[in-house]
């Protein structure tokens, strides 16, 4: 696994204003980054990520499956009592998922390391599955990258072919999309799986999440006044359990992307849940719950997550003194996030630092939809916990 300069293409910013890739630049800092990419032998790709990646995937749909036979467990994971049901129900009833991303540590050598699987809102899905793509397609038309140049990404085929498969589960139902007003990084992300359900031949409209109303039967409509019956959210499952119209959930015919089943797979309770059942995995990084931390007594560094975290928030390291984990300073390093999580409770995995690269620490996600895995996707951030600035960087096997 090696990290290599390469020269941008001319005009590129150009070329993805027209292809809709609006938020390459964010904040005035760039986001999308080809002045290097990551190069992977095959061997690395299909044993050391790719097959972990379903291995793993399968691990958690067992934690599902345990979760919503357990009261008990349920209370752990903060899911709020009054939508138990509402979840059970669409495990038992094999409601469909579209896609995944599971976050690792690797550096090209010994297993990759789970930090976290994005299950319910994943983002970043249009520069894995299509820019990154065209960037390859552009540097080996252009002789700047050998002919033998590949990339591991399905992705958009992938989703495309899903698309189909979930619309023959939901027939007879136009599609909603939808999302928060104000950020282009999930407008565009929303537009480019509208795209792919598009080419499924599936029926689309938008709507924002903060648009979106209800009728006197508790109904979810658009601003045309028509009932939603079948809808892709990019909007957490937690937010929508603990907001005014949560009461409303599973009391009418919806079928959701992601499915209600998903929340137990996006919250950050899966880690230790994944640990106690297979403890030492080689691609598990050891988790515990806050009563637990008298197991973690032989491991020297731990990184304190919030149940319910996105983009890295709220996240902080703690070290082992003499028995007692203490926070770090953070004076010296990047050892801390903010953010407005962390009152629902806390996970503590074991700290299993990101690899460097010069001075760029590297995330992979690992991409799923359904149960294969589709492509990855790289990022980068001068400190050690990767955010939604954290750039992104192009790869390649050879």
């Amino acid at each position: 696994m090696l990290r290599l300069p390469i020269n941008e293409r001319d005009g590129w910013q150009t070329k993805a204003e027209e292809f809709g890739f609006k938020f390459h630049t964010m904040y005035g800092d760039q986001y999308w980054d080809e002045s290097a990419y990551y190069q992977f032998s095959l061997k690395q790709i299909e044993q050391d990520l790719e097959a972990p990646t379903e291995e793993i995937h399968q691990m958690c749909l067992a934690v599902v499956d345990k979760v919503i036979n357990d009261d008990a467990l349920m209370t752990k994971f903060c899911i709020p009592e009054s939508h138990w049901d509402f979840i059970r129900q669409s495990w038992l009833n094999g409601d469909p998922s579209l896609y995944s991303r599971l976050d690792f540590a690797y550096s090209g050598d010994g297993p990759a390391k789970l930090y976290e699987n994005n299950a319910d809102t994943p983002t970043s899905v249009y520069e894995t599955g299509f820019w990154q793509w065209l960037w390859l397609q552009d540097n080996v038309d252009n002789n700047t990258l050998n002919k033998r140049s590949d990339q591991f990404n399905s992705l958009q085929e992938k989703l495309v072919n899903r698309f189909a498969d979930i619309q023959f589960l939901t027939p007879d139902r136009q599609l909603h999309f939808a999302c928060c007003k104000g950020t282009d990084e999930d407008r565009g992300t929303v537009q480019y799986l509208e795209d792919c359900a598009n080419a499924a031949g599936i029926t689309t409209k938008f709507v924002y999440i903060e648009d979106i109303g209800r009728d006197a039967d508790g109904n979810f409509t658009d601003l045309d006044n028509q009932v939603i019956s079948w809808m892709f959210k990019l909007y957490p499952w937690e937010f929508m359990m603990q907001e005014e119209f949560g009461e409303f959930l599973g009391t009418n015919n919806i079928r959701w992307i992601e499915p209600p089943w998903k929340s137990i797979l996006s919250n950050k309770a899966l880690l230790p849940m994944l640990w106690k059942l297979f403890p030492d995995h080689p691609n598990l990084l050891p988790a515990f719950f806050e009563d637990e931390l008298d197991q973690a007594q032989g491991i020297d560094r731990l990184v304190k997550k919030p149940i319910f975290s996105r983009e890295g928030a709220n996240i902080s390291f703690l070290t082992n003194k003499n028995g007692t984990f203490v926070a770090e300073d953070n004076s010296q390093q990047s050892s801390s996030s903010d953010g407005p999580y962390g009152e629902e409770g806390y996970i503590y995995q074991a700290a299993h630092m990101l690899p460097q690269f010069g001075q760029n620490h590297t995330l992979i996600g690992s991409w799923l939809v359904d149960d294969q895995a589709a492509g990855i996707s790289m990022r980068e951030d001068s400190g050690p916990i990767t955010q939604d600035m954290s750039r992104f960087i192009p790869h390649i096997i050879l």
